[in-house]
């Protein structure tokens, strides 16, 4: 198997740096469309099968060195029994917001092999398949990042809703988090055990935040999630990626993962300064270059890749999710470009 990407995360030696992207198997690649079309996005998500022939799909035709596995952060939300739908040009609803407390009383804390037990099942088919090829990564999103979905009904340009219950019912929220908190918590250590070999936490709308109130309503229940797993005996790498968070570096390096995520609006040599020793980088190329012409796109890849030599280990990867339009021999230009220049130096 290519550990690369595993040694990377640890800030040990490499032959070359590794790379993967976030939503690399997804709708960028034209094989995906035809699985997806036989299956709606959530049965797709909830099929082992299909979920791990999606997950496998970039690691051949791609050529990263990880695969994460192919699911959704909002697989949790629904099985403490809020109800989910995704809809066409209009992405995830929540039919039910979570907005007092009889709502927040009606969730459960799920047991995973019950309520998520076909993430398990994939992620174990995914094992054998994947055995000697790359690693698999699980995954689950922040509790903040959910909590704001299961709030507002769905995504939001403000999130005026999920503020003003942080701000006028901080109780409230703070059991709602805390519900949330737990059910991740079971469900990584769950992935973990059903073979996942690194883990990240999706803290995708973290950068809405002012550095006090992420240090108040969101960090403090990503160190929860990460403390109870390191001390539970889950002993793989973990990974955290707070979406639009370069200010917030200072406060996500105390969180204790293992890998910080960068998006691409600060430098990597930058945040290696902020970080400091001992956390391992992952990023951070802004998914719309990958449209340039390849001289260009070459440029940026190494450009990361010299300020990624400031920290204790680098991940190639996106600043955020690759996006559908993106032709996939580009996606196949970076990897290589990363490859061949990180090998050559």
């Amino acid at each position: 198997m290519n550990t690369t990407f595993l040694q990377a995360c640890r800030g040990e030696p490499v032959d070359y740096t590794p790379v993967w992207m976030m939503r690399q198997a997804g709708r960028y690649l034209p094989e995906y469309h035809t699985v997806r079309s036989k299956y709606t996005f959530l049965d797709m998500c909830k099929t082992p099968e299909a979920a791990a022939e999606v997950t496998i799909q970039p690691v051949d035709l791609i050529g990263v060195d990880a695969a994460i596995l192919f699911s959704d952060i909002l697989v949790i939300p629904e099985a403490m029994g809020a109800p989910l739908e995704f809809h066409e040009n209009r992405g995830p609803v929540f039919p039910e917001p979570v907005r007092d407390q009889a709502a927040v009383d009606r969730l459960i804390v799920p047991d995973p092999e019950d309520k998520l037990g076909y993430v398990m099942a994939a992620i174990r088919l995914l094992r054998k398949e994947l055995a000697n090829k790359v690693p698999l990564i699980g995954f689950a999103g922040a509790p903040f990042t959910n909590a704001t979905y299961m709030i507002e009904g769905g995504s939001s340009k403000n999130f005026f809703l999920t503020k003003k219950m942080m701000y006028t019912a901080p109780e409230l929220y703070g059991r709602l988090l805390d519900k949330i908190t737990e059910s991740t918590i079971l469900y990584l250590k769950a992935q973990a055990a059903a073979g996942a070999q690194a883990l990240q936490i999706f803290d995708s709308w973290a950068g809405v935040l002012a550095p006090r109130d992420f240090a108040e309503f969101a960090l403090p229940y990503v160190k929860r999630i990460i403390s109870a797993l390191k001390e539970s005996g889950v002993d793989v790498p973990l990974i955290y990626f707070a979406n639009n968070g370069a200010t917030l570096l200072e406060q996500s390096k105390t969180v204790g993962a293992d890998v910080l995520g960068l998006d691409w609006r600060i430098n990597l040599d930058e945040a290696a300064k902020i970080v400091g020793p001992g956390i391992a980088l992952q990023g951070n190329l802004d998914p719309c270059a990958l449209l340039l012409p390849h001289d260009k796109l070459e440029e940026r890849v190494a450009r990361i890749l010299e300020q990624g030599k400031a920290a204790d280990g680098h991940i190639f990867n996106l600043g955020h999710g690759i996006l559908p339009e993106i032709p996939p021999e580009q996606a196949k230009f970076m990897v290589d470009a990363v490859h061949r220049l990180s090998r050559r130096a």
